[in-house]
């Protein structure tokens, strides 16, 4: 059985409220209808359908203060209360305390040694790997958990040749802000149609999508909800070609802040989870999922590692 994680950056469950909320104003037919005509808020969650189900999970872990994102992923990719041992929630970039989970036993880690494939599916532009090599950049928490379980980061040749992703996912961004002019460009629908296909090569397939909480940050509805509806096509396309027999597909995200455009700054917000594929396959992932640290541990018993 397969799995695509697809991670979405900085959304959380939030109020039904399209003053603040951009989730409970953009036009989202696909999302929608994967949660049975409801919208993604916190009052729809749990919710179980036809194809999909969704699950809030507590991100704030019980220790104070606001989530952050390096000590949130770390979360994520390894099944650990990382805030609670290190005593705080920390980011954006992982710190020394942090980025020690990073570099022993997360999903990419575990799943690689196991003998399963692994596909970290972002392409990352040349001056990227320059900054990260001249020390003016330093990996952000998921790129440095795939590069300590020795998972190559992917590169432009690979987003030419068509086997990677752009961190938009439509290849939009590296023509207009890297000025990349013959950047491939993937119109949304079949930009998920995309993610479905490379995911086919692997057991565990991941995409971080952090345009997200940039969004949330920048407090702007228009554009958050372009966003948001840009997203919600290339779900259109994912879902069209998503076989539900061969394994899920996962959203979830690290802490709440685009659903509140009312602050700059991260919220206390639950954050979903929305798992898509066969009822069976659904029910046995979310038994016992109620925070972050329930996500590895429910991926690696879908994979059959170690024995989880």
């Amino acid at each position: 059985m397969k799995l695509l994680f697809l991670f979405v950056d900085g959304v959380g469950l939030g109020a039904d409220d399209r003053e603040i909320n951009p989730l409970a104003r953009a036009v989202m037919p696909n999302l929608h209808a994967l949660l049975g005509g409801s919208r993604l808020l916190e009052e729809t969650a749990p919710f179980d359908g036809t194809r999909a189900s969704l699950r809030a999970l507590d991100a704030n872990l019980g220790v104070s203060g606001l989530p952050q994102s390096a000590t949130g992923q770390a979360t994520l990719l390894t099944g650990i209360n990382v805030p609670r041992e290190i005593g705080y929630h920390y980011g954006p970039k992982p710190n020394p305390a942090v980025a020690e989970f990073l570099r022993n036993g997360t999903l990419f880690s575990r799943v690689s040694q196991s003998g399963k494939r692994v596909g970290f599916l972002n392409a990352y532009p040349p001056r990227y790997f320059d900054a990260i090599q001249s020390g003016r950049r330093m990996y952000s928490a998921i790129p440095m958990a795939v590069a300590s379980a020795l998972i190559p980061l992917r590169t432009a040749a690979d987003l030419y040749t068509g086997q990677a992703m752009s961190a938009d996912l439509t290849g939009e961004g590296w023509r207009s802000h890297l000025g990349m002019t013959d950047a491939p460009i993937l119109p949304p629908r079949q930009a998920g149609q995309r993610l479905a296909e490379l995911t086919t090569a692997y057991d565990l397939a991941f995409f971080e999508y952090w345009l997200s909480d940039y969004a949330g940050h920048g407090q702007d509805m228009g554009a958050a909800c372009t966003l948001l509806e840009t997203f919600d096509s290339v779900l259109g396309g994912l879902v069209e070609s998503w076989d539900d027999s061969n394994g899920l597909a996962l959203i979830t995200s690290d802490h709440g802040n685009l659903e509140n455009l009312g602050t700059r700054r991260h919220t206390d917000n639950p954050v979903p989870a929305v798992i898509i594929g066969s009822a069976e396959a659904r029910q046995t992932f979310t038994k016992g999922l109620h925070d972050l640290t329930g996500i590895a541990p429910a991926i690696l018993r879908h994979l059959g590692v170690d024995g989880t």
